[in-house]
């Protein structure tokens, strides 16, 4: 397969957990980066750090015109709707007119599917965002999709190091629903990331999740076992909820997880029994 040539710097916007990662991975294989982040931070070796409010505005006039690649994965610093556009559709705006970069990179999100009572979903199935992130999102990606060369990539539940709101309900206790949940090792999101800005030719959108989604009942039970907790109380009964995510056409493309589910991902955090 054919690889995308990197002529000149990659800019990632957002260099929190999974574009951190990302940028580290990419300065480790001999790419220069650029990251760009409302505060100071060290951003590691062989990675020039700029400071910049995207939503603001405030530093864009230091970014290098022209760029290799793009890739724009901040987060709000509010989960309400106002925060949301301030970042993806003025921010994203901002940045794409400040520069000019030939593959630009989107981190939007499956909760722009309306699905919620277990079914599949994947890159076919119609986006009807029941929420204002998902609105926000599809409208992101929906700016996104009138430059050339733009790649949204629809991110499951993140997790991994630092990320242990899920162990930390099993030790209490909480039986969890039945509710189908899909989530992604937060380095293995950074390395989907690495691997779409490598494509010659990517598609203009891919869903990255694990290869198990899994009811949520099951997986808080399961930690509770491994760490010899005994068992929570039942779930309610009820219907199941939630849906399942599909990531064939991520997996085809060439790119595999390195943690393929929540066993393989949870595992090294667990505290022994």
């Amino acid at each position: 397969m054919a690889q995308f040539k990197f002529d000149g710097p990659v800019l990632v916007a957002g260099a929190g957990d999974v574009g951190g990662r990302l940028a580290r991975l990419l300065a480790d294989a001999g790419t220069e980066v650029i990251t760009l982040r409302r505060r100071e931070a060290d951003a590691g070796p062989g990675i020039r750090a700029l400071r910049a409010d995207l939503a603001g505005g405030d530093g864009l006039q230091a970014l290098p015109r022209a760029c290799a690649a793009l890739v724009f994965c901040a987060a709000p610093d509010a989960r309400e709707e106002a925060a949301y556009r301030r970042l993806y559709i003025d921010g994203l705006s901002r940045l794409l007119a400040a520069t000019e970069a030939p593959r630009v990179l989107l981190t939007s999100s499956t909760a722009v599917y309306a699905e919620d009572a277990g079914e599949w979903v994947d890159e076919t199935t119609p986006a009807r965002p029941p929420a204002f992130n998902g609105r926000v999102l599809l409208e992101a990606e929906a700016l996104l999709s009138t430059r050339p060369g733009g790649v949204a990539l629809r991110l499951t539940g993140l997790y991994g190091p630092g990320r242990e709101w899920l162990l930390r309900r099993a030790r209490a206790g909480e039986p969890g629903a039945r509710r189908w949940g899909n989530r992604i090792h937060v380095q293995d999101a950074a390395g989907a990331l690495a691997h779409l800005l490598a494509l010659d030719a990517p598609a203009p959108l891919y869903l990255g999740s694990d290869d198990l989604p899994a009811l949520e009942c099951e997986v808080l039970a399961w930690v509770r076992a491994c760490e010899g907790l005994e068992a929570a109380p039942a779930p309610p009964a009820g219907p199941e909820t939630g849906r399942r995510v599909r990531n064939q056409r991520l997996r085809a493309s060439g790119w595999a997880p390195a943690f393929t589910d929540y066993r393989a991902g949870y595992g090294p955090l667990l505290r022994s029994g």
